[in-house]
């Protein structure tokens, strides 16, 4: 047999191998993958670089927010539609190698492309049929392949998106809890304002388990990243570092050992932050803005300065504070730039509505109630 016939079935065979084995690893192995060199990782690679890049040329953050957040489903599409691809192209490419080893008349090669696609996805039309034992062989291996990929895609989509719709659950109920966007010194100004610790101790340990939640979908399908939420200024980032920051200023006060749970949903957070990170940003890069300068240290104490947690203004707070800090700073954002999420702030310089106070029928409304603009008082 001549060496081009010899080197596209082997071609053929790495392909569906490489293809099979990245599916495997991408629907139903439950854990982070090491390896470096997969398809998947490439896909993303090559897509979501084109992608940022065509969203950072648009300056209205209502329209990026908009492009961006179509990339996570259509990404999911086009992978899917890849290997669909590769694995039609495999076959026909074997196909072609099967009717020159039975010196068969040469078929046009489209020909053969549209035999493998009918094959796997078993529409059975029966136009055109293998005329050889081994290609009745392949083309039955085709199909079951085919089915089963099928079969495994429309379990696998249900399992993700439910995971997505539990971790925007959560993000929604952060927006009466702590701002839109979140922030740190809302988070503990509502927790804590009715001087009900034990109150700061249950939403913690909610927020405890949703971080765990988080890390395991967000192993398991780090497609999930690419996720957006229903609003610009919400995202699963910006909940995690919300959490982080606010268990931050609990742990760097004198009285830190009084609140266990804090301990406990820092390290459940920053284990999610770590480990989510280092999928998509392997290597640090240094030269990041500073969050929290001085002047919004200072402002953020004054915020929580009528609560019953105002912060100490002593050195060993802003130092402790600073070393609790450089534990996950860095790497959210180094997500964040990598993503193109909005890290939230420490606290706002003024402030803002939250999102369930604002609907588009506001203004309208509100003119209806005021006596002054003609309205009645009452509905």
């Amino acid at each position: 047999m001549p060496l081009t016939p010899i080197l596209s079935g082997i071609t053929a065979v790495a392909l569906i191998f490489v293809i099979i084995w990245d599916a495997f690893e991408t629907i139903l192995v439950p854990r982070r993958i090491g390896r470096r060199i997969r398809l998947t990782r490439y896909f993303y690679m090559a897509t979501w670089r084109a992608w940022r890049a065509l969203a950072r040329r648009i300056r209205k953050p209502s329209r990026r927010e908009a492009l961006l957040g179509v990339y996570g489903p259509l990404s999911l599409i086009l992978l899917l539609t890849c290997w669909a691809a590769g694995l039609i192209l495999a076959f026909a490419l074997l196909a072609m190698v099967e009717d020159f080893r039975a010196g068969a008349p040469p078929q046009h090669f489209g020909v053969l492309l549209y035999m493998s696609g009918e094959t796997f996805f078993t529409l059975g039309f029966g136009d055109i049929t293998p005329t050889t034992g081994l290609g009745r062989m392949l083309a039955v291996v085709e199909a079951g392949l085919g089915f089963g990929f099928l079969a495994t895609v429309i379990g696998y989509l249900p399992t993700m998106y439910g995971a997505f719709a539990q971790r925007e659950v959560e993000i929604s109920l952060m927006d009466a809890r702590a701002g839109s966007p979140p922030t740190a010194a809302e988070f503990l100004r509502r927790a804590i304002s009715s001087g009900d610790t034990g109150l700061c101790d249950e939403l913690l340990a909610s927020w405890e388990r949703w971080s765990a939640q988080l890390l395991e979908t967000h192993i398991s399908y780090p497609q999930l990243a690419y996720y957006r939420s229903q609003h610009g200024n919400q995202s699963w980032l910006a909940t995690l570092t919300t959490i982080l920051d606010s268990t931050s200023l609990l742990l760097a006060r004198a009285d830190s050992h009084s609140t266990p749970q804090a301990h406990l949903t820092y390290a459940m957070a920053r284990h999610a932050l770590v480990d989510i990170t280092q999928i998509f940003v392997p290597r640090y890069k240094g030269g990041a803005r500073e969050r929290l300068p001085a002047g919004r240290l200072e402002l953020l104490r004054a915020r929580l300065a009528d609560t019953p947690l105002p912060l100490p203004e002593t050195p060993e707070f802003a130092q402790a504070l600073a070393d609790r800090r450089l534990q996950y700073e860095p790497y959210a954002q180094a997500l964040a730039g990598f993503l193109l999420f909005e890290l939230p702030p420490w606290v706002h310089e003024e402030p803002r509505p939250d999102n369930w106070r604002r609907g588009p029928w506001d203004k309208q409304l509100a003119s209806h109630r005021d006596p002054a603009h003609g309205g009645d008082e009452h509905f």
